[in-house]
Formats: C-alpha cells, sequence, structure tokens
C-alpha cells in the first residue's frame, strides 16, 4: 500500500505541486487577511504565496520573501513551506537555525512594532519559543528527506562498487585458471610433441623405405605445425580479462585516455611519459591509474581527480591525486589488495609506489620507476 502510494506521488508533476502549495498558502493568507487588509498587507501576501513557484531553484530568496507576510498575519503554510524547501536544498545548518529564528522573531513580532512589548513579556517570550519549535519542525523533515537520499544514493554507490569487486575478482580467478592451463600446456604437451617431431626426424633420416621416410616427413611436420598451434593457444590462454577482453591484449598507455573516459569521475590528464618505454611499464602505469579511480569512486564520492604522467632524466612514473568527497561516503570492507598488488608491480620495475593523504582531505597515489630503453 505505502509503495502504491509512493509510485502514485512520483507520478505527479513538480508544477502541479508547487501550484497546490500556492493555492494552499492563498487560501491561508486569504482566511487571515480578510475584511482587514491593506492593499500594502495583500501585496505582500501576493508576493509571499507566489513565490513559492521559485522555491526549488530560489529557496533561500523565497523564504525572505514569505517574512514580510508573517508581521501581519498568522499564516503557516509559505513560510513552513520555504523552510522545508530550504532544509532539502542546503547544508548549512547554521543557516538553516537563523532563518528559524527569523520566522520565528517574524511571527512573534507585532504590527505596529510598538504593540510588540506592550503586553505581557512572559506572554511574548512563550510564544517566541512555541513558534520556534513550530520551525524547527519543517526543518528537522526536510533534513531526514535530504539524509534518506543521501542513503539512497550511497546505497546505489555501494552496489556498483560491490559488483565491481566482484567482476574483478572473477576476472583474477578466470585469469589464473588460464595461467595454470597454459603452464600445464605449455609444460607437458608441448613437450610431448617436441618429443614427437623429434622422433620423427630422426625416423626420416634412418629410414630407407621411401614409404617410411614418407610417413615420418608426414609426422613431424604435422607435430610442427601442432606446435605453432599450442604456441598461439598458450599465449591466447594467457591474456588477462573477461568474456569481453578474454582475446585483447593487455592495456597500454593509449589506453589510459579511455580509462578516464568510462569512470564516471571529473578527471584531468596531463604531462606524458617517455618515448619507448617498456610494454610492462605501460601495464603498469595503467593499472595504477585504474586502482586509484576505482578507489576514488568507491571511497570518494563526488570528488575530482587529476591524473599526471611525468619523467625525467633518471624516473618516470604517474601521480593520481583526488580531492576530497563531496558526499557522505560509506566505509566498505577493504583488504587493501589493489595497493597490494600494485606495489608488487611496482618491485618488478625496481620502483616504489606510495599511497598516502593530502592536506586538503584528499587522497594521492604516486608509481615512480626508473627510466629504461624498452
Amino acid at each position: 500500500m505505502v509503495s502504491t502510494a509512493q509510485a502514485l506521488w512520483r507520478r505527479v508533476p513538480p508544477w502541479a505541486v508547487d501550484a497546490g502549495l500556492v493555492v494552499l498558502a492563498a487560501l491561508d493568507t486569504w482566511v487571515n487577511l480578510y475584511g482587514e487588509a491593506t492593499p500594502f498587507m495583500w501585496a505582500c501576501a501576493v508576493l509571499g504565496c507566489a513565490g513559492l513557484f521559485l522555491r526549488r531553484r530560489l529557496p533561500l530568496v523565497v523564504f525572505l520573501l514569505t517574512l514580510p507576510m508573517t508581521l501581519f498575519m498568522d499564516v503557516a503554510v509559505a513560510p513552513l513551506c520555504a523552510l522545508y524547501t530550504l532544509a532539502t536544498r542546503t547544508r548549512n545548518r547554521p543557516l538553516l537555525a537563523g532563518c528559524a529564528l527569523l520566522n520565528a522573531a517574524a511571527t512573534t513580532l507585532a504590527w505596529p512594532l510598538s504593540d510588540t512589548f506592550s503586553h505581557d513579556r512572559t506572554w511574548t517570550l512563550i510564544s517566541f519559543v512555541y513558534t520556534l519549535a513550530t520551525a524547527f519542525a519543517p526543518i528537522l523533515f526536510g533534513q531526514l528527506v535530504q539524509a534518506r537520499h543521501d542513503v539512497a544514493r550511497q546505497l546505489v554507490e555501494v552496489e556498483v562498487a560491490r559488483e565491481h569487486e566482484r567482476a574483478l575478482y572473477a576476472q583474477t580467478v578466470l585469469a589464473r585458471e588460464r595461467a595454470q592451463l597454459a603452464r600445464e600446456m605449455h609444460d607437458v604437451v608441448s613437450h610431448q610433441v617436441s618429443l614427437i617431431a623429434v622422433q620423427a626426424g630422426a625416423l626420416q633420416v634412418a629410414a630407407k623405405d621411401p614409404d617410411a621416410r614418407d610417413a615420418a616427413r608426414t609426422i613431424r611436420t604435422l607435430s610442427v605445425n601442432t606446435l605453432d598451434e599450442l604456441r598461439h593457444m598458450v599465449t591466447l590462454l594467457r591474456a588477462s580479462g573477461g568474456r569481453e577482453t578474454e582475446l585483447t591484449p593487455q592495456p597500454t598507455l593509449a589506453d589510459i585516455q579511455q580509462l578516464i573516459a568510462g569512470s564516471g569521475i571529473e578527471t584531468t590528464l596531463t604531462g606524458g611519459l617517455p618515448p619507448g618505454i617498456s610494454t610492462t611499464a605501460q601495464r603498469t602505469v595503467y593499472r595504477t591509474v585504474q586502482e586509484a579511480l576505482t578507489n576514488v569512486r568507491k571511497h570518494a564520492p563526488g570528488a575530482r581527480a587529476e591524473v599526471q604522467l611525468w619523467h625525467d632524466a633518471q624516473y618516470f612514473g604517474v601521480t593520481v591525486t583526488n580531492t576530497a568527497p563531496t558526499r557522505p561516503s560509506v566505509a566498505l570492507p577493504s583488504a587493501r589488495h589493489g595497493l597490494i598488488g600494485l606495489k608488487e608491480r611496482a618491485e618488478l620495475l625496481d620502483g616504489t609506489l606510495t599511497a598516502q593523504p593530502t592536506p586538503d582531505g584528499g587522497y594521492e597515489i604516486e608509481l615512480r620507476a626508473p627510466t629504461r630503453p624498452a
């Protein structure tokens, strides 16, 4: 029942909701002003009610527009709607508290202002506290709605991260099995076929019967062709990847731009690497960038990243830096296997990998390796 009501509510267009709120605010105002309002009061009321049409774009301005009308009448719809909308659009809690105080003060003050303190001051204070509590109600509700949206977004991000980790794990297992199968084919099958080719060659030389020599030549030719096919199959089996990339070569520097474009993170790429570095070094740089962007997506939602390729006379490397997250993140379990694998790759190049937080709340991963010819 609740899900059905939520589905029906989502189908209502925003403009219809805003129009309904304007009508309710106008009725609330008309009840309070009918028969005793001046043209100035009507102008303030019209400005405050009509401003609700802009509450999604300019929530703070709309709230300020509702303040004058609260001086002349005991209205609730327009200012409370403005406070609720402002609370769903901002995380500035001091601003929200100040707006609640302004609304309570404007509601408590009497017009003209000289009449405010002519009555019982204790009753005025009680009225102020009651109005302040009333003003905080839509603010708390708006913050609750904002928190609910944040949690829903974080759940989606967690699910995406888990799917990505499951895909990486499946890819790792597949690559390990393929590598093991490739080793078995290389060590066992290739060895035996090589012996067949050697024996066939010896038989071809030693045999005196022409038919026997022809048969040995055929066996040797077939054995050599089989060895070539086996070498090709071993090469394909060593290729890492899933169903889409199982026959594709390992990534190189030329694939970094495509990696960044598909990461879903606002990333800038600068600098370059020395020409002629080995394919192993290119693959290590690619994997470093890939792991860094994955960590940004998992642990720093909303952050921007910068990928800087660099080199000098002795070293080359890549530095990936991200800013602080702009949205709350959910702590995900991690064994830090990604960074461990990157450090092992860096050690194969006689290099180092450092990962550390930055002073502005971001994070930095840097690969440094000595420059070598390809």
